[in-house]
């Protein structure tokens, strides 16, 4: 069979050098196996030894690089968060141009200054040829759809790239839901409801009102807010919002985010996704190295999809997206 050309969108790294290192090492703390923190660390930092090894046992052709979380939206000190994202996305730009075309990326922005932010989103991609942004959900307990972030939406809309809204492991304060009971910590429960809510606050801050052609990235099966449309709409229509909205939640959705595959190996959640964001909307990822890529290829390859749907979410969405070119092997 000819070879389906794959390329994985949600893909972690990190740098050591990175002066928030610190910061994350104590924000890892988690209930998962040391075996699997310990292949996760290993692989976090690592580009040759196991990842492009692991790429090419599975097909995967390119992968998009980002920041693991938490990435820089925990660091207290705005001038350290500022520098640590440019040397992580210089760092990042240097991966990329070493291993062409197997790696491209995604920005780290120092959202504790939106102006500082916003001048690095346009050097990531008008010097570096990043392809858009990564955050990890809140920064400091601030979410974008505050104004004070209108500046690095209107540079997203005018650059015309998209931000992946990623979750984080460390919430903005203490959830007592989750005392005693850490196993609903991360991706089993926080991950999802949190970056979802995440999602919902810039359709009702009124983000795509202010930035129409702007476009938001959500993973795992887009945090299960498809599957929630019915529920948001008629919720929706007996709300009195804060903010003038010309449209029901599940038409901004539509219209202004993209959702990926990561951690979600379901065909029958695939087949409801399609049914509700449309199949251009829907892009393949791994999840690197925190989810299997064996499971994510099969996954794709077995999925009941005509060929030229399944070769719009292993690729050609991504291409249209990122407007990737000159990644071809």
């Amino acid at each position: 069979m000819r070879h389906l050309r794959r390329i994985a969108i949600e893909e972690a790294f990190w740098l050591d050098s990175l002066s928030t290192q610190q910061l994350a090492d104590g924000a890892t703390a988690s209930p998962y196996k040391a075996q699997y923190r310990s292949k996760w660390a290993r692989r976090l930092v690592d580009f040759t030894e196991y990842r492009i090894p692991e790429m090419d046992a599975h097909g995967i052709d390119l992968q998009i690089l980002s920041l693991a979380t938490p990435g820089v939206q925990m660091q207290p000190d705005t001038d350290v968060a500022i520098d640590d994202a440019r040397r992580a996305n210089d760092a990042l730009a240097a991966i990329v141009k070493e291993h062409t075309p197997r790696f491209a990326g995604l920005a780290a922005l120092p959202l504790q200054s939106p102006e500082a932010a916003a001048r690095e989103l346009r050097r990531a991609v008008t010097e570096l040829g990043l392809h858009g942004a990564l955050v990890n959900d809140h920064t400091l307990g601030h979410y974008l759809d505050e104004r004070r972030f209108d500046v690095v939406w209107a540079e997203l809309q005018d650059l015309g790239v998209p931000l992946y809204l990623h979750p984080t492991n460390v919430l903005p304060a203490p959830w007592p839901l989750l005392d005693g009971r850490p196993e609903l910590d991360g991706p089993t429960f926080t991950f999802t409801v949190a970056t979802a809510g995440h999602a919902l606050r810039l359709i009702y801050g009124g983000v795509f009102e202010r930035f129409p052609d702007t476009t938001v990235i959500l993973g795992h099966m887009g945090e299960f807010l498809p599957f929630w449309f019915a529920r948001l709409d008629a919720a929706h229509q007996r709300l009195d919002p804060q903010e003038h909205l010309t449209k029901l939640p599940s038409q901004y959705f539509t219209d202004n985010f993209v959702i990926t595959t990561s951690g979600v190996t379901s065909h029958a959640a695939l087949q409801a996704a399609i049914q509700t964001v449309g199949i251009d909307n829907i892009l393949f990822a791994v999840d690197y190295p925190f989810e299997s890529t064996a499971e994510a290829v099969a996954f794709l390859d077995t999925a009941p999809l005509a060929d030229a749907d399944r070769k719009k979410i292993a690729s050609r969405n991504a291409e249209r997206l990122l407007r990737l070119t000159g990644f071809s092997a």
